[in-house]
């Protein structure tokens, strides 16, 4: 699954909304349903770790210019959340990179 959101706000700002609102990535899956681990390999990019229904999600999200980009590589078995999440990251990513 990828998705990419635009923004104006510059990277310094993403990173910084992004490190402040981290913990709310488990917020897209129904409720109890996942755990996350985040890590910050470079500034640009932090990378995912959800565990759901007992399967390990990997994906990152990569800061640019004037997008960000999100991508989560689901299992077979969690392939039935793909629109779920999909909506859950436009509408509460679309949320975070909105000007203030």
């Amino acid at each position: 699954m990828r998705v990419s959101l635009p923004h104006t706000l510059g990277r310094e700002e993403v990173r910084r909304r992004m490190h402040e609102h981290a913990h709310e990535i488990g917020s897209y899956f129904p409720p109890g349903m996942a755990t996350v681990e985040t890590e910050w390999p470079h500034e640009d990019r932090m990378d995912l770790y959800i565990t759901a229904a007992g399967q390990l999600i990997e994906g990152g999200i990569e800061v640019g210019d004037d997008t960000v980009t999100i991508e989560m590589d689901l299992p077979a078995m969690l392939g039935f959340l793909r629109g779920t999440l999909e909506r859950a990251v436009r509408k509460h990513g679309g949320r975070l990179l909105e000007k203030k």
